[in-house]
């Protein structure tokens, strides 16, 4: 068992009952092959319940203060995170995201760059687009519905993947695919509500 795998039951095992977690859509998730996971951002714990939802092992970008703190950086490495430097173009982070995304494995992105202080559906930052162009991944939008409250239940839907080939071939902007994006992310919440 790796350690991801480890890490995976133990949250799931605390965060299944505590949350009521309601998990629905898996089936349009795809099973091989890269996939850009874009889900709504409300909760510090998003991360984590998108890690024990998630039917493949899902990669993500973590501020670059938590691989500094002892022992959690440790942890948050071997959980498939990696650093990224927050308010500047951080091109190393990049290049780590675009080679989760071409090596065939899930790589989990908050549009949003934020989480949303009143829990509705915020802007998103252009970076889900740069990843949806520059790859040949699937694009899947996913909402986390709260809130997160004890015994009050929280969904997670997955949508279906995001049809990516006209979008790529009419050579759409990086802003206006995360527009399209963020846009799928609002209906699965609004439909789901």
């Amino acid at each position: 068992m790796t350690f991801y795998s480890f890490a995976r039951s133990v949250v799931a095992g605390v965060f299944k009952p505590l949350y009521r977690i309601e998990v629905s859509g898996l089936e349009h998730f795809p099973k091989d092959g890269g996939v850009l996971l874009c889900t709504n951002h409300i909760h510090n714990f998003d991360p984590l319940v998108v890690g024990i939802t998630a039917p493949r092992p899902v990669h993500f970008m973590a501020k670059e203060e938590l691989f500094k703190v002892p022992v959690l950086g440790n942890i948050v490495r071997k959980c498939n995170a990696f650093p990224v430097k927050r308010g500047k173009g951080d091109r190393e982070s990049l290049r780590a995201g675009l080679k989760v995304l071409k090596d065939g494995n899930v790589f989990g992105l908050f549009p949003e760059g934020t989480r949303s202080k009143t829990g509705e559906i915020g802007k998103g930052l252009s970076g889900a687009g740069f990843f949806a162009l520059r790859t040949e991944a699937d694009v899947v939008p996913c909402a986390i519905i709260g809130p997160y409250k004890s015994l009050k239940t929280l969904k997670v839907v997955y949508g279906k993947p995001i049809a990516m080939e006209e979008i790529r071939a009419a050579k759409a902007s990086a802003e206006q695919v995360t527009e399209l994006i963020m846009s799928e992310i609002d209906k699965l919440i609004k439909e789901h509500r």
